[in-house]
């Protein structure tokens, strides 16, 4: 019974070696932690967005959710403003933000789903004004519900405006990373 015990251990321990050996030489890595930019960058300046958009906040929203992408999958620190020991700045615009209605209730005529289309152009330079990274044109949109409760209306479009800003963020950070 106990040579029973110990042979399916041993198999047991045997399996999970095979799977972490096989595992770490698969050539998978955190990105962000393998050297994804140039060597000589270690800090980030990522000041607010600015907005070209009558959008409430959504320079806020999307530099944010920015700031806390690289803190979460880089190892690289981060400042809220360009300063003159940053080794790089991540500078964006919002071009545009707008919201337009998809469907409408057949009885009443109202929206009841509506979709927001966000254009940015970012760009990273390093601590000489040369251009690491740049992109003119990210356009993301995001469809949401509408209530026919006016009031609660602004409460809703909040949850859509914030998966737009974090899918933003997941992009533009792996884009940035994976671009070396």
């Amino acid at each position: 019974m106990r040579r029973r015990r110990a042979s399916k251990s041993a198999t047991a321990l045997a399996v999970i070696v095979i799977i972490v050996a096989a595992a770490s030489a698969c050539g998978y890595h955190t990105v962000g932690h393998a050297g994804a930019l140039p060597p000589d960058i270690h800090t980030i300046a990522i000041p607010a967005f600015v907005s070209h958009s009558q959008t409430f906040r959504m320079e806020q929203l999307l530099t944010d959710a920015v700031i806390r992408e690289f803190d979460t999958r880089t190892q690289f620190k981060v400042v809220h403003d360009a300063r003159d020991d940053s080794d790089a700045v991540l500078r964006g615009t919002i071009l545009s933000a707008t919201a337009a209605p998809l469907a409408y209730d057949a009885q009443t005529g109202r929206a009841v789903s509506a979709l927001i289309t966000v254009s940015v152009t970012v760009t990273l330079t390093d601590s000489k004004g040369k251009i690491i990274f740049q992109n003119p044109s990210y356009l993301f949109h995001d469809q949401y519900e509408i209530s026919g409760d006016l009031p609660r209306f602004f409460e809703e479009d909040s949850p859509a405006v914030n998966r737009l800003s974090n899918d933003f963020a997941r992009t533009l950070v792996a884009n940035i990373l994976e671009a070396y």
